[in-house]
């Protein structure tokens, strides 16, 4: 059960961490400083440096928060006969959603996570771990369903569906792909046109290439 106390902190640093999001979104990274954050979230600047050290490590808690939501809504949205497609196509749309939710914001906590610096390079590895934690169950299903060859490095095939979504992120952000139902569409055929070349070969002509 959660204490008074307990509960007192998540919705604090949810108030930080909502302000982040905003400033950031608003102002941009490097014009938003500490003191601002502190009075949009209603708290001291000494309260702040108590949940976050620097303002990258607010990057990395929206990362977190954003796995633990992903886990959550896999868990409500995807089951054991969920076809391994639409189950991928799923979970991208639930992450896109979530990270697009305040667009400034996504694009600067993107360049954070893909390209990453310093000390929170070091920690982004262990989101990554989580990451890849999250996503290994559902390759290995999908292996044992034979959706997905045996033979497949499943860390390099769940890099190639991320790079895929990254993808359409970018087009997105671009302008590219301007409604959500586009972004569905463009994933769901990006990852059928992965998957027709990770399938198991139905016929020794496949397997060798031949015609």
């Amino acid at each position: 059960m959660t204490t008074v106390r307990e509960e007192k902190k998540r919705q604090t640093r949810k108030a930080i961490l909502e302000a982040a999001i905003s400033l950031f979104g608003s102002r941009g990274y490097e014009k938003t400083s500490v003191d601002l954050l502190a009075r949009k979230a209603g708290v001291g600047k000494g309260t702040i440096y108590s949940y976050f050290r620097t303002k990258s490590e607010i990057f990395l808690a929206f990362c977190e928060d954003e796995l633990d939501f992903l886990h959550l809504e896999m868990g409500r949205k995807i089951d054991s006969n969920t076809p391994f497609l639409e189950a991928l196509v799923e979970i991208f749309m639930i992450e896109f959603r979530y990270v697009t939710r305040n667009r400034e914001f996504g694009r600067l906590f993107l360049r954070e996570v893909i390209f990453p610096a310093g000390k929170i390079g070091e920690r982004s590895r262990d989101i990554d771990d989580r990451f890849i934690a999250i996503f290994l169950p559902l390759f290995q299903k999908a292996q044992e369903t034979g959706e997905l060859r045996l033979d497949v490095e499943l860390l390099f095939a769940i890099g190639h569906f991320y790079a895929l979504y990254l993808l359409i992120l970018s087009a997105w952000y671009s302008g590219r792909i301007l409604e959500d139902d586009d972004v569905l569409m463009s994933l769901t055929m990006l990852f059928e046109q992965a998957l027709s070349g990770l399938a198991p070969a139905s016929s020794p002509q496949q397997l060798s290439g031949k015609q």
